[in-house]
């Protein structure tokens, strides 16, 4: 098998410029990204496939090496209906985009930057000493080992600190 250079090169030129399209905030420079990079894949698969041979339809003289393998033709195949039905997606997409707001441009909503300004700190996978989930606990609070540092643990969502009541004992708020 020989290997086609210039075949490799524009594969590589699909790929680098679909993965700097898809990385646009502009939902038409993302489809034409998506087209590019399935393109470069389908190239990639028949350029894998090894060389052209016969049609792969039963002949007793031939011998089996000189069939082209279906295989990759079908994996193409498949991929091409899937980018098809993707494309039909994201253009749907573009279209609502359009008829709403006028822009086909991605925007930031509330949740992503609330998202972006949390901490990245989970109290229960960043912990020190993971989580006893045992039903023999400490009755006696002195022995208990700590569970995590608050510091670090107070920005984190979803972190469940101890309440203080009003006569001063301390109660865990999993527990009611």
């Amino acid at each position: 098998m020989t290997v086609n250079v210039t075949l490799l090169v524009v594969m590589g030129v699909l790929f680098c410029v679909g993965v700097y399209l898809l990385l646009e905030r502009s939902l038409t420079r993302v489809l034409l990204g998506l087209m590019l990079l399935t393109n470069g894949a389908n190239l990639l698969i028949l350029h894998t496939s090894g060389e052209r041979g016969v049609a792969p339809l039963y002949d007793s003289s031939l011998d089996p090496a000189e069939y082209s393998d279906p295989l990759p033709q079908a994996l193409v195949l498949t991929s091409i209906v899937i980018s098809l039905a993707t494309t039909a997606f994201i253009l749907s997409m573009i279209w609502r985009s359009w008829i709403l707001a006028r822009r086909d441009e991605i925007q930031d909503d509330r949740e992503d930057r609330r998202v972006a300004t949390q901490s990245s700190y989970d109290a229960e996978d960043d912990d020190a000493m993971p989580q006893d989930t045992s039903e023999f606990n400490h009755a006696d609070a002195r022995f208990a080992p700590a569970r995590h540092n608050e510091e670090e643990a107070a920005e984190s969502p979803g972190h469940h600190r101890a309440e203080k009541l009003t006569d001063g004992n301390e109660r865990d708020t999993h527990e009611y």
